[in-house]
């Protein structure tokens, strides 16, 4: 289904003072704009706030993913390794009682991003060409700047369920990454023009009983860096949508609510993601699953990882092509 959205190409704030949902902020944009401070302020406080920073990595021997998040009631943190050779999975998480062991800035770019524990420390900084990830934790260590190439755009949308609930997502799909991780004291390298980083931040008060669709995809093909963005569940009808296609650093918007297709009794079976202007496959090689049940909590995670082929429309309406384009797509139902 076609739906109609604003871009906005000014600063604005996502909250009113009291802390409900700015009407002139709901939109989509090319770079981020939306100030997020607000969030939690005024009428509407805890209780109901996310506040995250999740950052995945693809390289050719592994793929690694980290989070910051504070949920009010919880701070949560991880960071995650996967072997693509050897289907080894490392890493740490924790869980913190309340948000104290998160430090997030209010809007994104304002500040360092914090996730303490006794085992693991993420660092999360902005720096000049890009985002420096830093990661601590027992037998592995990561240091990779995910860089920002000039006039490099990334997706923002606010998704409105109501004045009271409502998230700004920023997704930036393509961002070259190099560096190293550390295994067991054996450093990896992650070489410049291979490796690509994606980020999801989230600024936004949630529903409690809430399920979504999302996919991301980073490489190269036909010679073009392509950056598939599609998303799905959770923004249906609320007339935003959270699909894109990057080319070579250039953001082309869907505008369209996508049909998701795959077998959820057998994850690693082939994904279908389509629409009028959109037509994706993506066959996965590995099921990320994740369950979480503390009662009033749960989550279901089902991450797959794989390749991403097919077209998408750009701006112009011509259908880009592409091929063995390496990233994810994710099956979540999270009551939080």
């Amino acid at each position: 289904m076609r739906v109609t959205e604003r871009e906005i190409t000014a600063p604005v704030s996502l909250t009113t003072p009291d802390g409900r949902l700015n009407p002139a902020a709901v939109g989509w944009t090319r770079t981020p704009l939306h100030r997020t401070g607000g969030v939690g302020r005024g009428r509407f406080g805890w209780g109901r706030n996310k506040r995250w920073e999740y950052w995945a990595m693809t390289t050719p021997s592994h793929i690694v993913a980290l989070t910051v998040a504070d949920i009010d009631y919880a701070a949560l943190h991880e960071f995650w390794v996967f072997d693509r050779a050897t289907g080894r999975e490392s890493g740490a998480s924790a869980l913190g009682v309340l948000g104290g062991s998160a430090a997030l800035p209010g809007t994104l770019g304002d500040g360092p991003a914090r996730g303490r524990s006794r085992k693991l420390h993420i660092a999360i900084d902005e720096v000049d060409g890009g985002t420096r990830l830093r990661v601590v934790a027992p037998g592995v260590r990561l240091d990779v700047l995910a860089e920002r190439p000039a006039g490099h755009e990334c997706l923002g949308v606010v998704v409105p369920w109501s004045e009271r609930l409502f998230q700004y997502t920023v997704k930036d799909v393509a961002r070259p990454a190099r560096g190293a991780l550390w295994l067991d004291g054996e450093r990896v390298e992650v070489p410049p023009g291979e490796c690509w980083a994606v980020l999801d931040h989230g600024r936004g008060r949630w529903p409690y009983d809430i399920a979504w669709n999302w996919g991301a995809g980073s490489g190269m093909s036909g010679g073009r860096v392509i950056g598939v963005q599609v998303g799905g569940r959770w923004t249906d009808g609320t007339g935003s949508v959270e699909n894109a296609l990057v080319v070579d650093g250039r953001l082309h918007k869907i505008h369209e609510e996508l049909v998701w297709e795959y077998d959820p009794e057998d994850h690693l079976k082939p994904w279908r993601v389509w629409g009028e202007t959109v037509d994706l496959r993506f066959e996965p090689f590995h099921d990320r699953r994740a369950r979480t049940d503390l009662g009033v909590i749960t989550a279901h995670t089902d991450q797959c990882f794989g390749y991403w082929s097919g077209w998408m429309a750009d701006g112009a309406g011509v259908r880009v092509e592409f091929t063995g384009i390496l990233g994810w797509a994710e099956d979540v139902h999270n009551r939080w």
